[in-house]
């Protein structure tokens, strides 16, 4: 536990909020593996400001287990902290700092683990997979998962260590987000006839998108979930300059969290073919101008139970845990890697309830299970 606070301390004092740089996160885990003799690979992005990493620790062979955590961090900008959130404070048994449940706890137990996993004569390897942006849309997972397969041996099973109270989950809601945008002409407002309402044809658009909520409302169709059924959140809407003016442009935003039953693509499909075939048509009729585009701002894939799957049992076994596998109602990058054919689980130190709040914090006695628990599977992975 000595090792775990230490590194959770270290890793909480690195600012890794999503819309900063995890390059020094990754440097600081980087030094840590090269330490140890474990070498590393990074997958940047884009800019090249962020990066994912993959490490094994054990022998190039497939069957390896697969520990996934992701670097950043929600914002503490307006919330009512009492601690430094980037310091490491204790208070009884809870270890307060942003991140310290979500999900710098996990990454520091296994970073504890680190001594013993490269001593130990371990038969098949333990991957560490690092992610960016996972708060944002999991955008460093789909490249994650990429990089791991391009680079190791094909892997068992896969642990993600978000906050479950180190209870199996099995199941989660993805995310789909998307900014429609609707360019049509302006024009004076007594003459509406000699323009094109951008921001008519986007109202429309929101109102098909609420009448299709209502539906997936009214089907309830997966009881395991709170709420059972696919839901839809119409968040913003932009546009217009001034009341004697026709809106040329409006931006829609919106998002829906799909049940892993419901097509995730064909939800989206059927909106888009609404705007193409009922409102698009309505907003070129008078000046023969207008366009109607949808941009897909992020995806978050959805986590489907899997019956026997290697994951939850190695959990158990590691664990001691029974009863029922959970769902939740968060996303993470867990569908990414089941998108992939790996088998999957979320089981992670810490609570849900915890995360992103202001004065955030772990239970220290969360901690003492994850390391016993990947203790437990430094022990399997060496018979």
């Amino acid at each position: 536990m000595t090792d775990t606070r230490r590194h959770l301390a270290d890793l909480v004092a690195i600012d890794s909020t999503s819309r900063t740089s995890n390059l020094p996160l990754l440097a600081y885990v980087e030094d840590l593996l090269a330490h140890h003799g474990i070498p590393s690979t990074r997958g940047p992005d884009p800019t090249g400001t962020k990066a994912n990493l993959v490490a094994r620790i054990g022998p190039a062979i497939e069957g390896g287990i697969v520990l996934a955590a992701h670097t950043d961090c929600v914002p503490v900008e307006g919330q009512s902290w009492t601690t430094d959130p980037f310091t490491l404070t204790a208070r009884g048994d809870r270890l307060h700092a942003r991140g310290a449940t979500d999900m710098k706890g996990f990454l520091a137990s296994v970073l504890a683990q680190l001594p013993t996993l490269a001593a130990a004569p371990l038969t098949r390897p333990v991957l560490l997979v690092l992610t960016y942006d996972e708060e944002i849309g999991t955008v460093g997972g789909p490249s994650a998962v990429e990089l791991l397969l391009s680079t190791q041996p094909r892997p068992e099973a896969v642990i993600v260590g978000e906050p479950t109270l180190l209870q199996p989950v099995t199941a989660h809601k993805g995310v789909r987000s998307f900014t429609t945008i609707v360019e049509g002409r302006d024009g004076h407002s007594s003459q509406p006839h000699l323009a094109a309402n951008a921001l008519t044809a986007a109202a429309r658009i929101a109102t098909f998108i609420a009448d299709l909520a209502a539906r997936h409302r009214d089907a309830a169709a997966a009881p395991d979930f709170d709420p059972p059924y696919t839901t839809f959140n119409l968040a913003s809407l932009h546009a217009g300059q001034a009341i004697n003016i026709v809106p040329r442009r409006a931006e829609l935003t919106w998002e829906y969290r799909p049940v892993p039953a419901d097509d995730s693509d064909a939800l989206v499909a059927e909106v888009e073919r609404y705007a193409a075939e009922e409102v698009l048509p309505e907003l070129r009729a008078t000046t023969g101008e207008g366009e109607i585009t949808f941009r897909h701002d992020a995806i978050a894939r959805g986590l489907a139970p899997e019956p026997g799957g290697a994951a939850e049992a190695l959990v158990r076994r590691l664990t001691g845990g029974g009863g029922p596998a959970g769902s939740v109602p968060f996303g993470t990058d867990g569908g990414h890697f089941q998108a992939a054919g790996l088998s999957t689980v979320v089981c992670g130190p810490g609570s849900i309830e915890q995360a992103h709040q202001p004065d955030e914090w772990i239970a220290t006695e969360q901690l003492v299970a994850c390391d016993a628990m990947l203790a437990a599977l430094t022990r399997e992975l060496s018979t």
